[in-house]
This record gives structure tokens, sequence and C-alpha cells, in this order.
């Protein structure tokens, strides 16, 4: 269950991250109001996972799931450079989450 908390917070940071950019420097309320439910959430969920999970690897998740999802929502919709080298990259930073994760123990 508290990977579920971790993975579920990864994509909360997506959101996060994503309404941060539409919100153009707090200047519009609705992306504004979204970014803090998202941020909130985000932080609320990987604060209960890290009772039961190792903060290295929950970290390594949780960032890598919000950063690889912000750039592949950028690419898809907001009109960022898709290149081949942003493709293996993600999937690199995926990889490494995942290697991360595998190599830690939980509680």
């Amino acid at each position: 269950m508290a990977w579920l908390l971790v993975v579920v917070a990864g994509i909360l940071e997506t959101g996060f991250a994503v309404c941060l950019k539409l919100s153009h420097g707090f200047t519009r309320l609705w992306p504004t109001i979204a970014f803090a439910v998202f941020a909130l959430g985000s932080f609320g969920l990987l604060t209960l996972s890290l009772r039961k999970l190792d903060v290295g690897p929950a970290y390594a998740v949780w960032t890598g799931i919000g950063a690889s999802g912000t750039a592949i929502y950028g690419m898809v919709f907001l009109g960022d450079i898709v290149s081949t080298l942003k493709i293996v990259s993600i999937v690199l930073v995926l990889a490494g989450v995942i290697g991360l994760q595998l190599s830690g123990s939980s509680h």
C-alpha cells in the first residue's frame, strides 16, 4: 500500500508542476488553486508512505514519476520539443528509479 501512495503522489507531482506553469507565476487563479491542491496531496501522500518506506527509494520513485510525467505531459499537451534524446533520458530516469527501488528494502 505504501508504494501505491508513492505512485499516486508522483502523479500528483506531475499535476502540480504542470499547474505551476499554467499559473503564469501565480497570476491565474484556477491553475494556482490546482497547484496548491496537487502539491498538498502529493506531499501528504509521500509523507504517509514514508512511515513504512526507506526515504531514498521512495523519494527517487516520487521524483522520477513526477519528472518523467511532467516531461511527457509537456511534450504531448504543451508543445514541448520531442526528441529521441529526451525520450531515452526519460526511460533512463525511470530505469534508475526502478533499480533504486528494487535495491532498497521496506520496513
